[in-house]
């Protein structure tokens, strides 16, 4: 089983309290597909340009990640600076270049369209749509979305939510997106919008599942060291998905909550070092031993 990713590959440059790291690489897709691997082959759908390394496009390759969606155009690669304060849960954006991402019209490769699970990573929820509309009668459609589209595009993003299975939202966008204040409540407005499951990510504080009704609490996996948290909600839904995958029944209530754990695992390697430096450090043992640590930790 393959997974179709679509979202942005990108440079950023990030400080933190912790440290900052310069021109280093990022974006919604890349740090899905790092993550995903882990699990299942992953088929990245996105575009760079001309300053994009070869090197790490090699790297993907060797990971049973498929480039032949990703477009090379003329110009520069998405940039992305931001910085963190004490409250490491939101970043504060001071550049976003889209350079080649303004001119992204993805098309699948013939092969990408028979895929049966899609993860539309944050995007322009009409190239979300977009992707989406070429892939045939997928099994499972799972997206993720950002504040600046629910303030810029919302009827696009209405459209798009209404098509899929699975939302990942964190927690201020939920509140934003529902007009719900109340977390439960919010979660129950969205899923009215169409997609029978949502995931509230609460950064340090964990996550929720919300299947029509059945609630999950996950806590985040303690660290004495945090030093970037960028990408860890895109690396959560790659072990979330990358697990939904590789089980029987994605939909299944025990299955989903299973993924949840995988999900804040993977979202505990990233965020030790900037961007995905700490993942390629990592084997499948060392996955399941913090996810054995989970276990013991969350069990009663």
């Amino acid at each position: 089983m393959s997974i179709i990713v679509v979202g942005t590959v990108a440079f950023d440059s990030v400080k933190t309290p912790y440290g900052e790291a310069e021109k280093v690489l990022g974006g919604s897709a890349n740090y899905f597909s790092m993550a995903a691997h882990f699990f299942t082959s992953v088929r990245l759908v996105g575009v760079v340009g001309e300053d994009f390394p070869d090197q790490h496009i090699r790297y993907l390759k060797s990971k049973k990640i498929c480039t032949k969606g990703l477009t090379r155009l003329r110009g520069k690669t998405f940039y992305w600076r931001g910085e963190y304060g004490s409250d490491l849960n939101e970043a504060k954006t001071l550049v976003t270049d889209l350079n080649v991402l303004a001119l992204f019209n993805p098309v699948l490769p013939s092969d990408y369209c028979q895929t049966e699970y899609v993860f539309l990573a944050n995007i322009d929820p009409d190239l979300q749509s977009h992707v989406l509309g070429q892939v045939h009668r997928p099994k499972l459609v799972v997206s993720d979305t950002m504040n600046f589209w629910i303030e810029g595009k919302l009827e696009s993003l209405k459209r798009t939510i209404s098509q899929v299975n699975i939302l990942l939202i964190n927690e201020t966008e939920a509140r934003e997106l529902s007009g719900e204040s109340n977390l439960l409540r919010a979660s129950r407005v969205i899923r009215k919008m169409g997609p029978e499951i949502v995931v509230i990510k609460r950064g340090e504080y964990g996550a929720m599942l919300d299947q029509a009704g059945k609630i999950f609490m996950v806590p985040a996996f303690p660290l004495d060291h945090v030093k970037d948290p960028t990408g860890a909600g895109d690396t959560f839904a790659g072990g979330f998905l990358g697990f939904l995958v590789k089980s029987e029944d994605p939909y299944d209530h025990a299955t989903l909550r299973k993924a949840m754990v995988y999900g804040t695992v993977m979202a505990a390697f990233t965020v030790q070092d900037f961007s995905f430096n700490r993942l390629t450090e990592i084997s499948w043992s060392d996955i399941e031993n913090r996810y054995s640590q989970m276990l013991a930790m969350i069990s009663f």
